[in-house]
């Protein structure tokens, strides 16, 4: 099922024992526009606590409800590492979670495309250790806010054209599928739906994200109808 990212940031995550709290984000890997973990508010509960929830946690969403219900237990989402959800994720907080939560390691040189294992042979594995490139590669997970992105600005391959308002997963596999385009004071203020397979750069430092389609064709995608 397709959501936008505003209407997922209301939706209450489940525990096989009780509520753990409300999705507040959602962390991506900005490589393969995959969403990795929810950011959930714990509440009342664990005052002042976010914790960082993997997808494949779930168990069964029911959307007629807004509840997404896992396979975790509270003592388990109380007894997790703190992670500061204010910034990007290291890969070694990430270890500290896949330590603590039983969840299926994603990355690595063992890890084929798909992210079945895949053997590797002793001489791949001893150029691999000497390679300062794939580790820094490695100790990157390229996880990021998607809400950090909600106002970055497309520039196309003839000029700037519109702001993120929102974005589109399909929460079949948990991938962001489409950008929602405000297009502003240019043509109009119709939003209309990119498809993230056209986004070249996501300039961080700058809040733009690069695309390779010109302003005209941006202004002929498809119109976003929530």
């Amino acid at each position: 099922m397709k959501k936008s990212l505003k209407s997922l940031t209301s939706i209450s995550l489940a525990g096989t024992d009780g509520q753990i709290g409300k999705v507040k984000d959602l962390y991506i890997d900005d490589e393969s526009w995959f969403i990795r973990y929810w950011i959930v508010d714990t509440g009342d509960w664990l005052p002042g606590k976010k914790v960082l929830i993997s997808v494949q946690s779930l168990t069964i969403q029911d959307w007629e409800n807004d509840v997404l219900e896992t396979d975790l237990t509270l003592d388990q989402i109380k007894n997790s590492p703190d992670i500061d959800t204010e910034q990007p994720v290291s890969r070694q907080q990430e270890k500290k979670l896949y330590d603590h939560f039983p969840w299926r390691i994603y990355w690595g040189p063992d890890m084929g495309s798909k992210g079945e294992l895949a053997p590797l042979t002793e001489s791949v594995k001893a150029a691999l250790a000497n390679d300062p490139d794939y580790h820094n590669s490695y100790d990157n997970p390229h996880l990021r806010s998607t809400y950090k992105l909600i106002g970055y600005d497309i520039q196309t391959t003839d000029g700037q054209s519109g702001k993120i308002v929102d974005l589109i997963v399909e929460t079949e596999n948990w991938e962001i599928i489409n950008l929602v385009i405000e297009m502003g004071n240019w043509f109009s203020s119709d939003k209309v739906l990119l498809p993230v397979r056209a986004v070249t750069e996501i300039k961080w430092a700058g809040s733009e994200i690069a695309v390779s389609l010109s302003q005209l064709q941006i202004k002929e995608s498809l119109p976003y109808e929530p």
